[in-house]
């Protein structure tokens, strides 16, 4: 034995345990130890289980569904025509059949309308403007033109905007740098100079808001997907699938598109309430829906013109026009938590 083993014997005593049946006992004696399991759930479980835990989102996506139907319903069951001309129903407020008690009796300003003017049985839910035209009506009307202009937005989020995000990302160099100069260029333009150019060639309506989304509306979807290709590109399933001869736009479509889709449609519900605030504004201006066509920018427009002497003009489409806005705001944002658990805000 060494000179050290010697040393450390002396200075570091060993220590003998002596160990018996009594010292060991049984966690589980009776039963099997063993991990607990659980069901396996689908990508899709997943993200709407988280989806429910943010209350704002599931709030939001009530109100969008409620105002969806009472656009498609609202007018047929209101018994009039948005572009109904009746001189003699002018400036009539509010009167919903029941709810008198609650301020909808027909009276503005201590004076009950209905009956000076002979029109007991008549009943305007939102009241009436200054053509003599149901504003419930012309409401749930314009609220359909926001929402087509909601699922146009979308659709040229998809088709323009991640088409063209994810071929610039995916090449390149040069073809890269010269889709992203072009996307500068239409982006420095502002809307309200797009729109009112298209008005030398085409008629105010939907289509030339349309048509201006199709201008500058997808640049912000474009840079998303670009950014989400120029992360996943280099990844080793792309090189595999490059080893084994796969073509360019399969993997485009076929790899990194499936990869991004959580973030795409984050994106396009956010697109939503910009696209529907832009009709707003438009109309307001009286570059959007022209008469007697309705939709809540010039309900509002119209509105304004009253607000001192008839407040309730405006008041109903600036309500729906918040929820509808708000809603689908408070929506993306509970899709994107629920696609990304990771990313949400604390």
């Amino acid at each position: 034995m060494s000179e050290i083993s010697k040393d450390f014997e002396k200075h570091v005593p060993i220590i003998e345990n002596d160990y018996d049946e009594s010292d060991f006992v049984f966690v589980q004696k009776n039963e099997r130890l063993m991990d607990k399991t659980y069901a396996s759930t689908s990508y899709l479980a997943d993200v709407w289980a988280n989806f429910k835990k943010n209350k704002g989102a599931v709030a939001g996506m009530i109100i969008i569904t409620i105002i969806i139907v009472m656009a498609i319903i609202g007018p047929m069951i209101s018994g009039h025509s948005f572009d109904d001309i009746q001189i003699q129903w002018q400036d009539l407020p509010p009167r919903i059949k029941g709810l008198s008690w609650l301020g909808f009796g027909g009276k503005w300003n201590g004076r009950d309308l209905y009956v000076e003017k002979g029109f007991q049985d008549l009943y305007f839910w939102f009241g009436t403007d200054t053509q003599g035209r149901d504003l419930f009506t012309r409401v749930w009307e314009g609220t359909r033109i926001s929402l087509i202009i909601a699922l146009s937005a979308v659709l040229i989020d998809v088709v323009i905007g991640l088409s063209y995000g994810l071929i610039s990302g995916y090449f390149g160099g040069k073809v890269d740098m010269v889709m992203q100069r072009i996307a500068e260029i239409l982006n420095g333009i502002p809307t309200l100079v797009v729109v009112t150019l298209l008005q030398l060639v085409m008629p105010n309506g939907i289509w030339s808001i349309i048509f201006a989304l199709m201008i500058t509306g997808w640049i912000g979807m474009s840079r998303i997907a670009r950014a989400e290709v120029l992360k996943l590109k280099e990844s080793e399933f792309i090189l595999a699938s490059k080893t084994l001869g796969a073509k360019d736009f399969a993997i485009i479509f076929k790899s990194i598109l499936p990869n991004i889709f959580g973030q795409v449609i984050v994106m396009s519900m956010f697109s939503i309430p910009n696209a529907i605030f832009t009709e707003a504004f438009l109309s307001f201006i009286g570059l959007g829906i022209p008469a007697p066509m309705a939709s809540l920018g010039s309900l509002i427009s119209e509105g304004y013109k009253s607000f001192t002497v008839y407040p309730y003009m405006i008041a109903c489409p600036i309500v729906v026009l918040t929820l509808l806005v708000l809603s689908f705001n408070l929506f993306a944002d509970g899709l994107r938590d629920a696609f990304d658990p990771n990313q949400q805000h604390r």
